[in-house]
Order: C-alpha cells, then structure tokens, then sequence
C-alpha cells in the first residue's frame, strides 16, 4: 500500500504559500475568461432557490441542502437501497399542492427499512479535482488484507455498474455530474436530462395535478452550467499555521491520522489546464473504512452499515459541527468519535499532553 509521503505535503504547503492565498468559495486559479464565466454563471444556478412554480417538489428536503434522512436495509450481507419504496433519501417537506392532494408533510419512512441515517451537507471544495483523481490511485491505497498490519484497511465502494465511487458519505457515486443531478432531484425534487425520471411518493406515482411544472425541471445548459461551478471550486489555501500549529501537522502524522487522511492526492489528465494533473491538498484516500458499531447507519452498495469514506478536509476552519450526520460539535469530539479502523489513531491522540491535543486541533483549524 502506497503511504503519503510529508515531505510532498510539505513541499506543496510552500508552493501554495507563495502564491495569492485562495478563500472558500474562491474559482480554482488558471481558469480561462469563459470558464471563469461559466463559473460565476454556475454559481446563480447553484444559489437559486427554486418554488414549486419553478419545478420544487412535490417532495424536496429544502429549497438547498440541509440534513437529510436516509434509510435502506442490510440483510444477510446484501444491501437494498428500497428504490421500490423511495429510498434511500426521504424528503422531509412537501409542497402545499401535495399536502392538500394527500395530506402528509413529508415522505413516508419505507417499511422494509431497518436502518435510519442523518446526513448533513458536505463540503464542495476542491469536486473537479476529486472527479479527476485516476481510479488506479485510489486502488494503489487500497489495502483490504492489512498487508502492512496497521490496523487500517480500505476498500473502494462501487457502483451498481462497477465503477469505482468516490462522492458521499459512503463513496457510491463516480462521478462528479452524478452526484450532482442526483442531488437536484433527491433535494429539491428538480428533474433534469440526466435525472428525468418521474418523481414518486414511497415509490407510489404522485397523484395527478400536484406538480405542475413539465420534466425535466431544468435544462441542460442549467445543470452543465452548476457542474462548472462546482468542478471550478476550488480547494482553499490553508491559513498560516502557527508555531503550535506545525507541531499538530506533525503529530496528526505520527499519531496516524493520514493513513487515511493522505495529505494530497493527484488529478489526472483534463482539457482543462487548471485542473490538469494538479497535485492539491485532500486529506483522504476517498477509500471506505470501518469506523466501528457506534457510528453505523445504512449500508449503500459494498459499504456496510460501520463503513464509511474518508471525508476530505477540506475548508473545516467553517464548519460548525463535524462527521457524517454533525453529531460532533468540536474536532476534538470527532476525533474521540472515531473507532474501527480509526481507534488507534483515536487512542493516540487522546493520550497526547493537552498541549499535544490543542495543537492538532491547532493544525485542522486551518484547514
């Protein structure tokens, strides 16, 4: 298994470090004068908030992201996502046209579910460099059997079609646009040319006259357009770290944490000279990994119930509440949350003099 290497790292934080520092929410830097247009273009298609004369619904979780339920069922070692019954998102809201049609506020829980998950809304940084990631990188990572015996063994989820996933908290889906249409229609209820599907109610067609807007919700240059947005983000410069934080940067090291969280990562090859072959701080192996009984939710595709993939650190200075479902209120929590693959990392840190355990706190603040 192929291990990060600090000194890359290292050399990349003083690379970016003499350049213009990028912000959260800044475009990638390099972008040409029609890409940088389409991604400001992008970003009103993204920020719009949509009503139910615009396509919202009938079922949605928001006008945007919030925390999301989700729900399939593990049984004998198979996972049903429950597609028959609407799964595995369950919208939260519903318009006033549907519950006056039906009477309910939101869609109802699947019968067939026996696990229930919390979700809230991931960071977005740094999408386009991800997509760009070669599949042969992240299998070089993976490390199923343990051969080197650190107690660390990740896997890569797949597709239903096989291909290698990298996006949500449970790595399914491949690719970049994917997840996005998918996020139109399990969000909002907003049909589109990838996603035109029509929409249902616990798998059940939606009665007639609820929705009165035609599919798909929106148009193709719309949701080529928000791709844009998203693939132009860009991954935002680490602040300056002081003296405690570069001590935490080396114990978050040695204590473990990047046999998961790998500093960076490489982008392939792209017509987009911005994103060409890039090497950029991820801190992940976007691999699955067991994370222990107590954080286990709902199984999707190969990931089990406990399994879950590294999440990129990426803009945490931001971030209010921290793991999949924001049950962590601190990174100090988050850490101590961690079991399975991640205990002894976990163990490690919390045996650290409180100095120690500041200054990687220190370390991820500045991320």
């Amino acid at each position: 298994m192929t291990r990060p290497r600090v000194a890359a790292a290292l050399f990349l934080l003083l690379a970016v470090g003499c350049k213009k520092p990028v912000k959260p929410g800044d475009p990638i830097p390099g972008l040409t004068a029609e890409q940088l247009a389409r991604f400001n273009r992008g970003k009103e298609v993204f920020d719009s908030v949509f009503t139910p004369h615009t396509g919202l619904g009938p079922l949605f979780n928001s006008t945007a992201c919030e925390v999301e339920v989700h729900a399939t069922a593990f049984k004998g070692g198979m996972c049903d996502p429950l597609v028959q019954e609407g799964g595995p998102v369950i919208q939260l809201h519903t318009t006033p046209a549907l519950k006056a049609a039906l009477g309910i506020d939101r869609e109802p829980f699947p019968p067939s579910a026996n696990a229930r998950a919390s979700r809230t809304t991931p960071v977005v940084f740094a999408r386009g460099l991800l997509d760009l990631v070669p599949d042969s990188a992240i299998l070089a990572y993976a490390d199923s059997e343990d051969r080197n015996h650190d107690g660390v063994h990740g896997r890569p989820n797949r597709s239903l079609d096989g291909r290698i996933g990298r996006f949500g908290r449970k790595a399914f889906v491949p690719t970049l646009a994917e997840f996005n249409a998918g996020a139109f229609v399990a969000e909002m209820g907003i049909t589109n040319p990838a996603q035109p599907t029509e929409e249902n109610i616990g798998g059940k067609p939606i009665p007639p006259g609820v929705d009165s807007t035609a599919d798909p919700e929106i148009r193709q240059e719309e949701l080529d357009l928000t791709d844009d947005f998203v693939r132009f983000l860009a991954d935002p410069t680490p602040t300056k770290l002081t003296r405690d934080g570069r001590r935490g940067r080396d114990l978050f090291s040695k204590i473990g944490c990047t046999s998961c969280h790998f500093p960076t990562l490489r982008s392939g090859a792209s017509p987009i000279a911005a994103l060409n072959r890039r090497e950029f701080f991820a801190y992940t192996d976007l691999l699955l990994h067991d994370m222990g009984p107590d954080l286990e939710d709902i199984c999707l595709g190969l990931a089990g119930p406990a399994d879950f993939r590294t999440e990129p650190l990426l803009g945490l200075r931001d971030i209010q509440h921290f793991l999949h479902d924001g049950r962590a209120a601190t990174l100090d929590q988050a850490i101590e949350l961690h079991g399975g693959e991640g205990a002894g990392a976990r163990d490690r840190f919390k045996a650290l003099p409180t100095a120690d355990r500041a200054a990687v706190v220190a370390f991820l603040k500045s991320l």
